[in-house]
C-alpha cells in the first residue's frame, strides 16, 4: 500500500499525480487516474440510413435484368424465375433472409452454373448490403459469414 509523505496530506490539491501503467493483451478500455467518470451507452447501435426508393428501383431492374438472361429452352426456367423472385423477397425484406439467399444460390449453382455469378452478383449488390447493414450488427456479421460481401 502506497503511503502519502505529510507534504500531500497538508495541501493535497497541491500535489501531482504520477502513474506508471504497464498492460498487456488488454481487449477493452482502461481507465487509469482519480475522479474518473466513465459513461457507457448500450441502448444501440448508430443505424444506417435508410435505403432510398431509388435504391432499390434500381436492385429491383438488376432482378427483371437477370429474369430475362433465363433461357427459355431451359428445362428448369420456371423453377429458376421463381427462386429469383424468392431471392428478391428475401432481399429485399425488412430483415433480409439469409438462408433462403445461401439456398437459391446453392440451386443456381448445381442447376443453373451459368447464372450462378449473375446470382452471387445480386447478393453482393451494394444495396442488398446497405438492407443488410441497416438489418443490423448481428445480420450483418452473419452476411458476412456465408457470403463474404459487405
Amino acid at each position: 500500500m502506497a503511503e502519502r509523505r505529510a507534504a500531500d496530506q497538508e495541501h493535497p490539491n497541491d500535489r501531482v499525480d504520477h502513474y506508471d501503467v504497464r498492460t498487456h493483451a488488454v481487449s477493452g478500455q482502461v481507465i487509469v487516474g482519480r475522479h474518473n467518470t466513465v459513461t457507457q451507452n448500450t441502448g444501440g447501435r448508430p443505424v444506417a440510413d435508410p435505403v432510398t426508393e431509388a435504391e432499390l428501383a434500381s436492385l429491383r431492374a438488376e432482378f427483371a435484368r437477370l429474369r430475362g438472361l433465363v433461357p427459355e429452352d431451359e428445362p428448369d426456367a420456371e423453377r429458376a424465375r421463381e427462386l429469383l423472385d424468392e431471392l428478391e423477397e428475401s432481399a429485399t425484406a425488412p430483415e433480409p433472409d439469409l438462408p433462403t439467399m445461401e439456398y437459391v444460390l446453392r440451386w443456381f449453382r448445381r442447376r443453373l452454373p451459368a447464372l450462378a455469378g449473375a446470382v452471387t452478383s445480386l447478393i453482393l449488390h451494394p444495396v442488398v448490403g446497405h438492407l443488410v447493414e441497416t438489418a443490423g450488427v448481428t445480420l450483418a456479421e452473419d452476411f458476412r459469414h456465408r457470403f463474404g460481401g459487405t
